[in-house]
């Protein structure tokens, strides 16, 4: 496994993570969403827990995909992991908790992103 690589892609979902649920695309939303809950963990261990996670997801990907995916197939990959595994599996969840449509696209929405940039990085870069 290329080990920059999936650090890279770790760090894309940090990154994509923290705009996608910003102000300025689907935070506000995904807020109200959520019934308005206010946010009181200190930012340092919720930032340092979902990079941990983050790291986590890129690295069972790429174990997934192998070593040196074509890119097609390792695109392809994510939006199987991230809309049929990861979204599907929220959907379901989300269901039984009488979470809203709209919140699973947000959330769902971020994870099919999400593994598509694992799946682009890991593709170029092996």
């Amino acid at each position: 496994m290329n080990t920059w690589a999936i650090v890279l892609a770790a760090v894309s979902s940090f990154m994509l993570g923290g705009l996608w649920y910003s102000p300025l695309l689907f935070g506000k939303v995904w807020n109200k969403e959520n019934g308005g809950v206010e946010q009181n963990a200190h930012p340092a261990k919720v930032f340092g827990i979902s990079f941990l996670f983050s790291s986590l997801a890129a690295y069972c990907f790429a174990v997934w995909i192998g070593p040196a995916p074509d890119l097609l197939m390792a695109v392809h990959a994510g939006v199987l992991a991230g809309f049929g595994f990861v979204a599907a599996s929220f959907g379901i969840n989300y269901q039984f908790a009488q979470r809203s449509f709209k919140l699973w696209l947000i959330d769902g929405g971020y994870h099919l992103v999400q593994f598509m940039l694992f799946g682009l990085i890991l593709g170029l870069w092996h």
